[in-house]
């Protein structure tokens, strides 16, 4: 058909040629860095495992030595010959040959200085090595190939190609929808700009343009976006702060695409999309690495707590039941990460009749709606227990800002309106507990100095989040709940 004749509100009605079936969550989608941090690390203990087992068995002080050290040039090799970028155009032999390629040249230096060994003890050597570097280029070979069909399938499932929205459709953004039509490495949602109705294209190569700046706020889409890239000139400074203001509520991560500067600011650029340089402007950085140890750090205290806590979880269970009619668990609606709204569970603390989804009247002392059992496990926090299973689903985190209902009012307020930037603590998973409960944030936020404390001490956190600061909030945490019997619950 001839795209050219559509008119702007078929190109706002349709999916566009990069939207996926369906689509997943910014929360629920692997990060591309932390994968390849993983594939590098297997690399390393599959290698480090051949080496303790070779070890024991036949090897020599001198072919011992060189085993280590074609070891470790392999690890280098393999990061040389780019055997970590998960590019989706790479076929599977190419890559199979850059291992092997990486390998190859890690063994053939080790080689080359056992060629000059001593000759009663050279033969040996290089037998060593040889049998070494095929079992290394067997075992790292399979290893990339079950990598790339899980990679395969993570692609399949839309849970690695990130989503984006662009600002302002300009020839940037012509050259960025272009290039990512050509790699299929990221999916462009959807454009934004802001000239007159007259003047707005459409679409730019097919991909929808949505609307103007201030919709990218409340479009429904921004759950499933994780970069929004304003695609303006870089020199027009005046326009890019007035994007910035309009955008500032907005929790995703933004950055400017600055294609088409000098080579110092490029080189300057913290971040690339399809080789077009990024300045990050706004939204919370985590690194791989740190990615990987919060998520592990998460799935195994939760599972752990689970199991240790199950007679205590099972007594509650059976004390709630005894104690009033109605479900055990009370589930709402929350804003977990970038908005996403999650079902938070709970063990039944209220009345059935009088339960409040929507947290339009917090708790109060007293309150005539919570239960016998239900003072109890409030007083004590032990009815968010159950959240340790939206942790292990990924929805949430052991720690970060705690999860507020959605439409949660606060002195007859909107609790998110009541801070321009509340939408900025949703930059990280909700937690189980965080830095606001253990510095006294704790139980119901229902005044406009209460929510502008608490959103505080969210942001600060999310500012200077790391895995050391999660282990010391987690270890102040049960001290905290224990010696804080003033807080209504």
């Amino acid at each position: 058909y001839d795209a050219s004749r559509d008119t702007e509100a078929d190109w706002s009605n349709r999916r566009g040629p990069m939207r996926p079936e369906v689509l997943a969550s910014a929360r629920a989608r692997v990060r591309g860095d932390a994968l390849a941090r993983l594939i590098q690390l297997t690399d390393v203990l599959l290698l480090g495992a051949l080496f303790v087992l070779g070890r024991f068995r036949h090897l020599g002080v001198e072919a011992l030595t060189l085993t280590a050290a074609g070891s470790f040039m392999a690890v280098i090799g393999l990061n040389l010959f780019e055997c970590y970028m998960l590019s989706v155009r790479e076929r599977g032999l190419r890559h199979v040959c850059r291992v092997i390629s990486a390998l190859g040249g890690s063994a053939l230096i080790p080689l080359l200085y056992a060629s000059f060994s001593a000759p009663d003890s050279r033969a040996d050597t290089m037998t060593v090595l040889v049998h070494w570097a095929l079992a290394a280029t067997a075992l790292l070979v399979t290893s990339h190939l079950v990598w790339r069909a899980f990679i395969r399938h993570l692609r399949g499932k839309g849970l690695l190609t990130p989503n984006v929205f662009i600002v302002g459709a300009t020839s940037a953004a012509d050259r960025l929808v272009s290039a990512a039509l050509a790699s299929r490495e990221v999916n462009i949602l959807g454009v934004f700009d802001d000239r007159g109705d007259d003047r707005r294209p459409g679409h730019v190569f097919g991909v929808p343009v949505l609307g103007r700046t201030k919709d990218v706020k409340a479009h429904r889409l921004l759950p499933f976006v994780d970069r929004i890239v304003i695609a303006v000139p870089p020199g027009a400074t005046t326009r890019i702060a007035q994007l910035i203001a309009e955008l500032n509520t907005v929790p995703n991560a933004i950055s400017l695409l600055i294609e088409g500067c000098d080579s110092a600011s490029e080189a300057a650029a913290r971040d690339r999309i399809l080789d077009m340089p990024l300045a990050h402007l706004s939204g919370a950085r985590q690194g791989p690495l740190q990615a990987i140890l919060k998520r592990t750090i998460d799935v195994s205290f939760s599972a752990l707590g689970i199991v240790v806590l199950a007679p205590a979880l099972v007594a509650i269970a059976v004390a709630i039941r005894l104690d009033s009619p109605g479900p055990i668990l009370f589930k709402q609606r929350r804003h977990g990460y970038l908005n996403e709204e999650v079902l938070v569970w709970k063990f039944r603390s209220m009345r059935i009749e009088t339960t409040d989804h929507t947290a339009a009247r917090q708790v109060t002392a007293d309150d005539d709606r919570v239960t016998r059992v239900g003072r109890f496990i409030r007083r004590t926090s032990l009815d968010e227990l159950p959240q340790l299973w939206n942790v292990i689903r990924g929805e949430m985190s052991l720690v970060g800002p705690r999860p507020h209902a959605i439409g949660m009012l606060a002195g007859g307020a909107d609790a998110s309106k009541l801070v321009e930037t509340y939408a900025h603590r949703h930059r990280m998973k909700p937690g189980l507990t965080g830095w606001a409960a253990v510095n006294g944030s704790r139980g119901p936020a229902d005044s406009a100095e209460a929510i502008r404390r608490r959103v505080a001490l969210d942001l600060e956190y999310v500012e200077r989040q790391s895995v050391w600061l999660d282990l010391a909030i987690i270890a102040r945490t049960l001290p905290c709940v224990l010696g804080d019997s003033g807080t209504v619950r």
